[in-house]
């Protein structure tokens, strides 16, 4: 069981981990040693997760989503398989603490008409600044 918050924990049959070996450093122990670890997490069909929050895990999780409705994540930063595993479930329960967090509305303003007129004022004078900046005329001179 992957406790996520207070209210809600994964059941195991949602989660599969599969073990291979794993790339990069480690002498010979990266030769014999099943190490990486993918997790398998059944997010379409998880009762734990509504349908909005779903969504959500949906956009965060990007290439990590499956057709099928699946996140796979993939750990293989440790020499550790247990350390691994870890990594991968706090991951998964990090993604899902994300979209638990609904996004807050943005109600669209309009600005006022004193901030309008401040705005028109400095374009008005940065307008006199560049046109005194101009050539000066021969008569002038």
């Amino acid at each position: 069981m992957l406790r996520i918050t207070d209210d809600i924990a994964i059941a195991d049959w949602e989660i599969t981990e599969s073990f291979s070996r794993s790339s990069g450093p480690g002498g010979q122990n990266v030769n014999k040693v099943s190490t990486a670890v993918e997790l398998r997490f059944e997010a379409e069909r998880s009762p734990h997760l509504a349908p909005p929050v779903k969504a959500r895990l949906k956009r965060i999780a990007g290439r990590k989503w499956t057709n099928d409705g699946a996140i796979v994540i993939r750990a293989e930063e440790t020499r550790s398989q247990l350390r691994n595993r870890e990594i991968a479930r706090e991951r998964l329960a990090e993604m899902i603490r994300e979209a638990l967090v609904a996004p807050k509305l943005r109600r669209p303003t309009k600005p006022t008409l004193g901030s309008q007129r401040r705005r028109l004022q400095a374009k008005t004078q940065r307008s006199t600044v560049k046109i005194l900046r101009g050539r000066i005329g021969e008569d002038d001179a």
